[in-house]
């Protein structure tokens, strides 16, 4: 985790929420891009997106949203890649951290996966289990949309509150009983013998196949800042959309070399995937994250009531627009 770096105080020409967003680099300006299991880094280097970013950067390294959210708080990091409830989280603790890009993966990207010894072949066979859950993770969304989706109460089952880095062993080793796994997270658990997943036929639905780039407003009021991170925006969209059209390369690149899995492996968690849209920042997105927020609030989860339009900065739509035209990328999966 980086380390060092003390919070920021508002520029005094700072710009407004309002205002249009400056596209002028100055010399010097520098991101501090929050990672996860290295996957942003090796996108932009493998791409070779990373060679050409106009502004000077540093990577720091995390295991979930809630770390990253302690680093934006600090004012160590500028800007992350996670998934849709971080930005919810980052809602209710008060902190102005928006969206400024989204990109949609296959919705089931993040199944149950089920202790060896235990069998859960059906939603309902959740009652009475023990669930791994992180609170302020998409995963947290998955386990309460899959409850609500079997009719059940979290009253229903016995949620164990883990750090998300702590779920792969929790599972594997029994102390849970169902964690909701992402790749490739997944393809590690599934080497386990007697491991299973509950059924895509089952959990549909339960994901929602989004994430998100967001930003800490005092990085987006810095105009040098806020160009900086427009550029970020483009040249993520186009890593991304890279890693669709040059699968083997991104598999050899991140699954083999840098998450130390097989190729094999690689190609099948490429393909659980399938190819990635970029949405609009606009009102049916904000309406999308509003439905997650409201998952959350039906449950109790949260301590109080938020709007998702309060989470976005729309003004890097242009960006996003500009840039997935560009490279005939798509705004809707279902068309990708």
């Amino acid at each position: 985790m980086l380390t060092g770096c003390s919070n920021d105080s508002t520029p005094d020409n700072a710009i407004s929420s309002s205002a249009a967003l400056p596209t002028a680099i100055p010399a010097g300006t520098k991101l501090v891009i929050a990672d996860q299991q290295e996957r942003i880094q090796t996108l932009l280097r493998a791409s070779g997106e990373l060679d050409r970013l106009p502004f000077a950067y540093e990577f720091a390294n995390f295991v979930g949203g809630p770390s990253i959210l302690e680093a934006f708080r600090a004012g160590s990091a500028d800007v992350a890649g996670v998934g849709d409830v971080p930005p919810i989280q980052a809602l209710l603790a008060g902190q102005d951290v928006p969206i400024i890009a989204a990109a949609q993966s296959d919705p089931n990207n993040t199944p149950l996966a089920v202790a060896p010894g235990q069998k859960v072949e059906k939603l309902a066979d959740l009652k009475g289990k023990k669930i791994a859950y992180a609170e302020g993770t998409a995963q947290q969304a998955i386990v309460l949309r899959a409850l609500a989706k079997a009719n059940l109460k979290t009253s229903d089952v016995e949620l164990v509150r883990l750090q998300l880095a702590d779920f792969n062993d929790a599972v594997r080793t029994g102390q849970v009983d169902v964690a909701p796994l992402n790749e490739p997270r997944l393809t590690r658990f599934l080497k386990t013998p007697g491991s299973s997943t509950v059924p895509i036929s089952e959990t549909d639905g339960t994901g929602s196949g989004l994430s998100f780039v967001y930003a800490r407003r005092e990085a987006i009021q810095d105009p040098g800042k806020a160009a900086a991170l427009q550029a970020f925006d483009a040249a993520y969209i186009r890593a991304v959309h890279w890693s669709d059209t040059h699968p083997d390369e991104w598999v050899q690149k991140y699954y083999v070399d840098s998450q130390k899995i097989s190729a094999e492996d690689g190609k099948r968690i490429v393909a659980s995937l399938g190819n990635w849209a970029f949405p609009h920042l606009d009102d049916a997105l904000v309406a999308r994250q509003q439905a997650t927020i409201d998952v959350l609030d039906k449950e109790g989860q949260l301590p109080k009531k938020i709007k998702a339009t309060d989470g976005f900065d729309l003004r890097f739509d242009a960006m996003v627009t500009k840039t997935v035209n560009e490279i005939g990328a798509t705004f809707d999966r279902e068309k990708s």
